[in-house]
């Protein structure tokens, strides 16, 4: 049936704005538009040019949704052939005609516009990306360095004054993009779906937990791979020189201008090899990390590896959570349920003293007589008092109301010397901390090698910040700076070529290894007027 708001969308979407194409999908009717335009593009598919209703009608019965009548879908191809939305193309079907009243029966054809055409495509890809999950491609990852050493090879032997397989070369280079390019896009992907799965686990508590052992062994060897992998790539990137990567792009984009418009060929070689210069940036940048940033594939190997704690964590917490604190409100509904079934009061009160623990007293003591009257008697639960034989007390217990002989009550301890020795304990331990920073201080860059003998204290607080430098600057790097948890000391650590060997002398031992200037400063206090002077980078170069 026609949408009764249809109307209310206007023609100048698909005039002006060239996107009345996607007009119907904001329309109640919407879903029943979509299947039309798949029935539609699946014969074109098949290379049907015209296509009648019936034939519509046909295909929306066999894709297994809702039964739809011809008429209806007359009415919906009619409504896509629009000019507003012009989706379709409708012709006048005469091919049938055999009376003259045919001739007044509206019969038409119909055809997928250009727009529509263009339109159902992107439609199409749109549910793709949509539903796609991504992977972690570790073939990919061989793939690269295969290609990347083909590359390499040619870039080589051209060197050596062999010529360059133009058409190999290009086809290895479009085969390097596109594998490099799913890479990317799955492992973004992928990532992104890891993240849904952790933070939406409770919608399928067994699922994913019968998922969670195949997904961490599949993040830990692709870790390995990338690691591994990686570091192949990166060489191999740094291999190929600046002049090769420019015969590699120029070879490319000859290629690709041959095919280029008479007087365009200059224009399309030029922009060709300008696209290829950048993907290839692109690629050395996913691999090849520099002192200022990080690589994309060391950010997506430490992301890869934070995602197995957060899914372990999830799992623990989906362990803990049977035995967590119950709510008390069901246990005493079922309680209730329970009194309510039961037939007489007897089993009643039995339920009772066993949910509530109402057993008889057990803080008096008795008698071994006593014991051995009640053994023999054999009573029962039921038993009354009066019945039973008595209960022998203390006579302590009857004259004072406790089992217990008063006496004098403990001395409360005095403290005082406790908490000052503490006090002092925890001064002196301050002091010597800001003693040991003083000592460390370096008043402007300064060789390892300058600060010669440590005090324990000292040398133990400089270690710590020596190592958390040295980590941030990582294998490659040359500087970094770091600072302590308060915030009272920064550290400034740099790396010097054809440096020597420092040696810094402890009460427990030396410590050697590779000089580096190091520029202690504090927010607090100034350094000691004993301190060495500032050196620069340059002259202690």
């Amino acid at each position: 049936m026609t949408d009764p708001q249809d109307s209310l969308i206007p023609d100048a979407i698909g005039t002006s704005g060239s996107y009345g194409p996607f007009a119907y999908l904001s329309t109640p009717n919407a879903p029943l538009y979509r299947r039309v335009m798949r029935a539609l593009m699946a014969e074109k598919e098949r290379f049907t040019v015209h296509v009648r209703p019936e034939q519509v009608c046909l295909a929306l019965r066999a894709d297994g949704g809702e039964s739809v009548e011809e008429g209806t879908v007359s009415e919906a191809l009619e409504r896509l052939s629009q000019p507003g939305w012009a989706n379709l193309l409708a012709f006048p079907d005469s091919s049938r005609v055999t009376a003259l009243a045919d001739f007044y029966r509206r019969r038409m054809l119909y055809q997928m516009s250009r727009q529509g055409e263009a339109a159902e495509r992107a439609l199409a890809q749109y549910d793709v990306a949509l539903g796609t999950t991504g992977a972690l491609q570790s073939v990919a990852l061989e793939d690269i360095v295969v290609l990347l050493t083909n590359l390499r090879d040619t870039v080589t032997a051209h060197s050596g004054g062999e010529p360059v397989d133009a058409a190999l070369t290009h086809q290895t280079l479009r085969s390097l993009r596109e594998r490099f390019a799913e890479l990317a896009e799955n492992a973004v992907a992928f990532m992104g779906s890891i993240q849904r799965t952790i933070d939406l686990h409770n919608a399928d508590v067994d699922a994913f937990l019968a998922y969670k052992e195949q997904l961490i062994d599949y993040l830990e060897r692709f870790i390995n791979d990338l690691l591994t992998r990686g570091a192949s790539i990166a060489e191999l990137l740094g291999s190929i020189p600046q002049s090769g990567v420019q015969l590699l792009a120029a070879t490319a984009a000859e290629r690709e201008a041959l095919d280029a418009a008479p007087g365009e060929s200059d224009l399309a070689f030029t922009s060709a090899r300008e696209v290829w210069l950048r993907q290839w940036s692109g690629l050395t940048d996913w691999f090849v990390s520099t002192p200022s940033r990080e690589s994309e594939s060391k950010l997506l190997r430490a992301r890869a590896r934070a995602a197995i704690p957060a899914l372990l964590a999830v799992v623990r917490a989906l362990h803990e959570n049977p035995g967590g604190r119950s709510d008390r409100t069901q246990d005493f509904l079922t309680l209730a349920r329970w009194f309510a079934e039961l037939p007489t009061d007897g089993d009643r009160h039995r339920l009772w003293r066993s949910a509530f623990g109402l057993v008889p007293v057990r803080h008096l003591s008795v008698t071994a007589a006593t014991e051995d009257a009640w053994a023999s008697a054999e009573l029962g639960n039921t038993t009354p008092w009066a019945e039973a034989p008595p209960l022998e007390i203390s006579p302590q217990l009857r004259r004072s109301g406790s089992y217990e002989r008063r006496g004098k009550s403990v001395r409360v301890m005095d403290r005082t010397g406790a908490k000052a020795l503490l006090a002092e304990r925890a001064r002196l331990e301050v002091e010597q901390t800001e003693a040991a920073r003083r000592r460390i201080l370096t008043n402007g860059p300064r060789p390892l090698s300058a600060f010669g003998d440590l005090d324990p204290e000292a040398f133990q607080l400089f270690l710590g910040l020596l190592g958390d430098a040295l980590a941030a600057m990582g294998p490659q790097g040359t500087t970094s700076q770091v600072h302590t948890s308060d915030g009272e000391l920064t550290v400034t650590l740099t790396r010097t070529p054809g440096i020597g060997t420092a040696v810094i002398t402890t009460p427990g031992g030396e410590l050697s290894g590779p000089d580096h200037l190091v520029d202690i400063v504090s927010a607090v206090y100034a350094p000691d007027a004993g301190s060495a002077p500032e050196l620069s980078a340059e002259a202690y170069a």
